[in-house]
This record gives C-alpha cells, sequence and structure tokens, in this order.
C-alpha cells in the first residue's frame, strides 16, 4: 500500500506537519495544493515538494492517497466531502466539520465508502498522553475521580502576533484563529486525551463567552473563554477550560484515590508525567512534595524539537491512518472517535450563557493504547 499524502492547504499549520515528516522517511508527500499561488511556492520551494496546479490535479497525483486537510476550518466540510467522493481518506485538522449535522455527513460518507476519515488534534497518540493512559489502566493513583484540565494561552490579544511567522514564513492568522476561536482550536488537545482514555461524554455543561470583543480584525469573532463540566458514560468528572485571556496553564491534574497524576505541557509530546501519592503529617492532608515522574518502559515514537508555541509530532495521526489503512482497521483518530471529539467541541462552542446540560448524541469507544504503551 501507497505511504503517500498530499497536503490541502499550506498556512502556518503546515510547516508543523512538514517539520514531523522529517521523523518519517518511509512517507512521502505526492503533491500540495493552495488557492493563494504565492504562498504554494513559498512553501513548496523551501520544503522541496511538488505544488499541484488545482484541487483536481492534487486528488489525480496520487490516487488513493491520504489527504491531509489542512485548510481553514469553514472549508472543511466541502473539501473533506469532495476528496471522499473521489476515493481519497483524509485525515482533516479540527474540527472535522463546522457543524454537527455536517459531521455527521462526513463519517457516514466515509462509511459508505470504506475510506478512513480521521481528525487531529494527534497529540492523544503522543508519549506524554500515553503515558498517562498506561498509568491509569496500572492503577497507580488508584480509582480516579476528578480530572482538572487547563488550556488558558495567556492574553493573546495583546501578545506580538503580528511577527509571528512559520518556518517557511505564512504569517499566524489571527482573524482566522479569532474567528473559529480557542475552544474549536485548541480544546481538543485534552478532550482528545480524556475521549481516548474514558471513551463517551454523555453530558456536556459547559458557558462561554468572548470577555474581550475589542480584538483585532473583522468579526464576528468566537467566544475567547470556554469552561466546561463532562460526564462521562465509563470514567471520572472532568472539568475543562480553554481561553485566550487567562494567565498560560497547560496542566492537567488527575485525582485519584491514592493521589494526583499529573502533566504540564499539553503540546510537547515528551512533557514529564509525574504522580504525587498522598500521605498525611501531623494531621493536614497533601500531596508528596516531590512527586516521582512515570515513564513507559520502551522506546516510544519520533519526537519533534519544538518549533515556536509546540514540540509535537503533528504525523502521529496520518501515520496511524496509513497503518490502518495498510492492515485494515479502524484509525484510532478515526470514525465514531472523529464524530464524538467534533460533537463535543461544538457543544463547548456554542453554549453560551443559558445552554444548561446538553446531551451527546454519538459515543466511541476508548481508544487501543499505542504498541509501546501496552
Amino acid at each position: 500500500m501507497s505511504n503517500r499524502v498530499c497536503l490541502m492547504g499550506c498556512g502556518f499549520v503546515a510547516d508543523l506537519y512538514m517539520r514531523s515528516l522529517k521523523g518519517h522517511p518511509e512517507i512521502s508527500v505526492a503533491g500540495v495544493y493552495d488557492k493563494n499561488k504565492t504562498r504554494l511556492k513559498q512553501f513548496c520551494d523551501y520544503w522541496n515538494v511538488p505544488a499541484q496546479p488545482s484541487f483536481e490535479a492534487l486528488l489525480d497525483a496520487a490516487p488513493g492517497a491520504l489527504v491531509l486537510n489542512l485548510t481553514n476550518p469553514s472549508a472543511h466540510y466541502e473539501t473533506t466531502l469532495a476528496c471522499l467522493d473521489a476515493g481519497h481518506p483524509v485525515y482533516s485538522e479540527k474540527p472535522l466539520a463546522m457543524s454537527v449535522e455536517d459531521a455527521k455527513t462526513l463519517h457516514a460518507r466515509a462509511r459508505e465508502k470504506g475510506l478512513i476519515l480521521a481528525s487531529a488534534p494527534c497529540s492523544s497518540l503522543g508519549e506524554a498522553a500515553q503515558t498517562l493512559g498506561h498509568a491509569l489502566r496500572r492503577g497507580i493513583a488508584g480509582t480516579p475521580r476528578v480530572i482538572y484540565a487547563e488550556l488558558d494561552d495567556g492574553f493573546i490579544p495583546q501578545a506580538a502576533y503580528r511577527k509571528w511567522t512559520s518556518e517557511s514564513g505564512a504569517p499566524w492568522p489571527f482573524e482566522d484563529e479569532f474567528r473559529v476561536g480557542c475552544t474549536l482550536e485548541h480544546a481538543g488537545y485534552y478532550l482528545g486525551w480524556l475521549i481516548s482514555w474514558f471513551g463517551s461524554v454523555r453530558t456536556v455543561v459547559s458557558a462561554s463567552a468572548e470577555c474581550y470583543p475589542e480584538k483585532e480584525g473583522q468579526g464576528p469573532f468566537a467566544p475567547d473563554l470556554s469552561v466546561t463540566t463532562l460526564f462521562f458514560e465509563n470514567g471520572p468528572v472532568a472539568r475543562l477550560t480553554c481561553s485566550i485571556l487567562a494567565p498560560h496553564d497547560h496542566t492537567i491534574r488527575i485525582t485519584g484515590d491514592a493521589g494526583v497524576l499529573a502533566c504540564k505541557a499539553a503540546w510537547d509530546n515528551a512533557a514529564k508525567v509525574t504522580f504525587a501519592r498522598r500521605m498525611t503529617i501531623r494531621r493536614r492532608l497533601l500531596e508528596h512534595p516531590f512527586p516521582r515522574r512515570i515513564r513507559l518502559p520502551q522506546p516510544t515514537h519520533p519526537k519533534v524539537t519544538r518549533k515556536g508555541a509546540a514540540a509535537m509530532n503533528f504525523m502521529l495521526g496520518p501515520v496511524d491512518a496509513l497503518a490502518a489503512i495498510r492492515e485494515g482497521r479502524e484509525c484510532r483518530l478515526g470514525g465514531d472517535f472523529a464524530l464524538h471529539m467534533t460533537e463535543v467541541t461544538l457543544a463547548i462552542q456554542s453554549a453560551g450563557e443559558t445552554s444548561g446540560a446538553q446531551s451527546m448524541t454519538t459515543r466511541c469507544a476508548p481508544m487501543e493504547p499505542m504498541p509501546w504503551a501496552m
């Protein structure tokens, strides 16, 4: 089977995929397309990959190749549907679509065509997430009771974001980011971890708001804050926060009967995972001040050096999708998982002030651990 991929869209995030590809020499790029011809040439010259003159030419360049849909979120539904109809499996940047109805249509079309449809982010396949999953299965912290996950990025509207550029020179698309919103852009990093460990979310109780309407660019803008309680069908209750205003904090803490498992960097595959056992000293209950590090017993996956805010291998998802095609199995980030994560994320984003409890209509099973994390 082919190990070729096509890139649709070569904006800011595309460089992160290309940098990650350096750790996977077995995968080749069959073609790249972007409607911005200047940007397309800049990207393809920098990475020495073949440009395609049109969307149709991209799909024709490598029949059946995995398409990495790196377009603007508002274009995901239309472009992914066209790829599926042309016989291509798709790995889409988040979200899968901008509405649950469209996401369900894509899910159904992929099933009808017998094609892989998977969705980023793939950090749930990374070493840090898999190490936490391994610790949960071993019961290191005892029964997990409550989880706090933070995805707060600092006061981004006042950051020097006009100076942020990707490796090959694409500017950070601040207007798109503000319009799409931090929840759709970032909640999946920890939401994906949680769903991978515990499976379906039964109920979402969330609130979201735009707390800073003076952001630069042409609105309307999405909420810049969301606070959510997630009720899993088979797992602990979790609280998830997303904002581009609160001080930077990317910590996840899993509180169990025996102590606390923690990781402080959602965007670093090699981030430390620690366990602080609970103890009593002179009638005072506390967690151990010197947590021990939890490690997996064997090598994991190729790492990517830090570029900007992230030290993530963005190709872990596409690599698993290609393996799933070869092996005739479901992709870990595909099918029911991608659809369910999309529905939960959209429920959080759209919650507003008065939505209250929202019952999810989709379901998925916990993720099969990576072979090196069993």
